[in-house]
């Protein structure tokens, strides 16, 4: 089967086990392409490296099958990460191997002078980044003059970095004649403006599959209490035990704790943050191509362009905060084919904000619970039985070791000491707070049930007792927000609040009642108490005959309205 207009590349897809193209790779060769400027859209995963080494083939070999010497370069490919760039860099040079392509890497954080010799030495192709790109330029190493290709990859990312400068600074100082091919997830204004500039007669291609989740990957949410978030991390990676799995946080702090907290645990895990340097980061992700580790846990920007061989599982630690963020981060596994499992860590006062960010996405997804510790024991139980370690031929030292062991014991004693030892090796799995299942979401509140319950909130009810009163000088506007921050609820959450004389009586409604009494601290937070409350008597009726009170007031000045007019208490 032919793959690639040029024998060189087709030879190097055959190596590779190639069966056939995906569809960005093949809507790239199509009649007419080949000496046009690009505007691409695909999706993670979907081979777009492959797709723009193929699409630049004809513009740099014609129809030769190998490159001259090489002088100065002739295609240039910016992407906004080192991560990125090396993972390009990687692909281009098994694509090109059969070329005698020299393919040069030009990344912030490695060895700025060894990369400026060797671009004074000659290349065909440069991979880089920005930033060290621009480095290069001023300093009269990397040369453009006779570039006939420039690629934008993931160009959105790069806008979104602020790199909005060093693409114009690149960009003007190659030659008007070249082809620019520019490859983005989505094509937003910013990356039309962009295409404007340095595109012309651009042939748009869109290979994204709009309102539909990614066939390779299942998505599921698990809701959990807001302090439980990291158990419910580690009875995921244990129930999948994926050959990789990914672990996204929001913050570097917050990959320093969870990183530490799972290696504690047993896991074998590496970090990564822009806090690394890149020799750290290289080591990391070596380490899970490896084998070594089997868990990575990253921040957004350090896993942008990552990608992980055998990427089985992605975990949501922290909820993305936006639907492109959802879809690249899950992104990273279900790709070439291969099937991946995305799962969302949702804290249960979040759970909402999970709902309407899964909406927005277009993702079809499963709400369950956490897996528990009898669940995970029992996948165990499968996992061993179908091991290798009973499945592979014995050899005569292994039969040999085997009834020696079964002198003076019983194979019911050998077969639990198997067990045992099986188990020993495995992390083992957190005790979680099972939660009620997913509530629908609320109704609009009436404007009759706004006027009685602060949240908003309907249905049934739990009461709790906060001990602040009147005596403290309890007042809603600010007995609300904390009555959330204590609990992890959010303010749709919260019922009816009647402040007494020494405490206050309130409301959560019951779906997330379990969440809210389990987010709250052991110890009284300030003085602050919480707990579970009856609800309170209701307040004594009036004598219908007893003399109505009423507030003397100032005279009304003239000209206002007569409202200065007693009030009823």
């Amino acid at each position: 089967m032919t793959f690639a207009t040029n024998p060189s590349l087709d030879r190097a897809l055959t190596d590779r086990g190639y069966s056939e193209l995906t569809p960005v790779q093949d809507a790239v060769l199509v009649p007419g392409a080949e000496a046009r400027d690009l505007l691409v859209s695909a999706q993670t995963g979907s081979g777009k490296t492959v797709a723009y080494g193929l699409a630049f083939a004809p513009t740099l070999l014609g129809g030769e099958e190998k490159f001259d010497r090489p002088g100065n370069p002739r295609a240039l490919v910016i992407a906004p990460t080192r991560e990125l760039a090396m993972q390009v860099h990687r692909e281009l040079s098994w694509l090109y191997a059969q070329t005698g392509a020299r393919i040069l890497s030009c990344i912030g954080g490695m060895d700025g002078q060894r990369e400026g010799r060797a671009l004074e030495a000659g290349c065909h192709i440069v991979v880089g980044t920005p930033g060290r790109l621009c480095d290069h330029l001023a300093r009269g190493r990397l040369k453009l003059g006779e570039l006939a290709v420039v690629v934008l990859d993931e160009a959105d990312e790069m806008l979104d970095l602020g790199f909005r400068d060093e693409l114009d600074t690149l960009l003007n100082a190659t030659p008007e004649w070249r082809r620019t091919l520019l490859f983005s997830a989505t094509i937003a204004k910013e990356i039309t403006a962009l295409a404007r500039k340095y595109q012309k007669d651009a042939l748009r291609i869109d290979t994204l599959v709009r309102n539909q989740p990614h066939a390779d990957i299942e998505y599921r949410a698990i809701r959990v209490p807001p302090r439980e978030s990291e158990h419910a991390v580690v009875n995921v990676l244990r129930y999948f035990e994926a050959p990789t799995a990914l672990v996204f946080c929001a913050t570097r702090d917050g990959v320093r704790h969870l990183h530490a907290s799972l290696q504690e645990r047993g896991f074998t895990s590496v970090a990564l943050s822009g806090e690394l340097t890149q020799n750290e980061r290289t080591r990391a992700v070596q380490a899970m191509r490896d084998g070594q580790a089997r868990v990575c846990v990253a921040t957004d920007v350090a896993a942008r362009g990552l990608d992980l061989p055998d990427l089985g599982l992605v975990i949501h630690a922290d909820l993305p905060t936006n639907k492109e963020m959802l879809l690249h981060r899950s992104g990273r596994t279900g790709r070439a084919g291969r099937k991946g499992t995305c799962i969302l860590v949702v804290p249960a006062h979040r759970a909402r904000a999970a709902q309407a960010l899964i909406a927005s996405a277009g993702v079809a997804v499963e709400w369950r619970g956490p897996p528990l510790p009898e669940e995970i024991r029992a996948r165990d139980g499968a996992r061993l039985l179908s091991d290798q370690v009973l499945t592979d031929e014995m050899t005569a030292d292994d039969l040999t070791l085997a009834r020696t062991l079964l002198e003076g014991r019983s194979a019911e004693d050998v077969a639990a000491a198997l067990v045992r030892l099986y188990r020993a090796r495995l992390p083992a799995p957190e005790e979680i707070t099972e939660l009620s299942p997913m509530p629908a979401a609320p109704r609009p509140a009436r404007a009759t049930e706004r006027a009685d319950k602060p949240g908003y909130a309907s249905g049934p009810m739990v009461w709790f007792s906060l001990n602040i009163g009147r005596a403290q000088k309890a007042d809603p506007k600010w007995l609300l927000p904390l009555i959330c921050r204590m609990g992890g609820v959010e303010k749709r959450d919260v019922g009816a609040i009647r402040i007494q004389d020494r405490d206050t009586r309130f409301e959560i409604t019951q779906a997330m009642a379990e969440a809210f009494a389990s987010a709250l601290p052991d110890d009284a937070e300030d003085n602050v108490r919480v707990t579970r409350s009856e609800a309170p008597a209701p307040a004594p009726r009036r004598d219908p005959g007893a003399p109505k009170r009423f507030f003397k007031t100032a005279p009304a000045k003239r000209g206002q309205a007569s409202n200065a007019r007693a009030r009823k208490l």
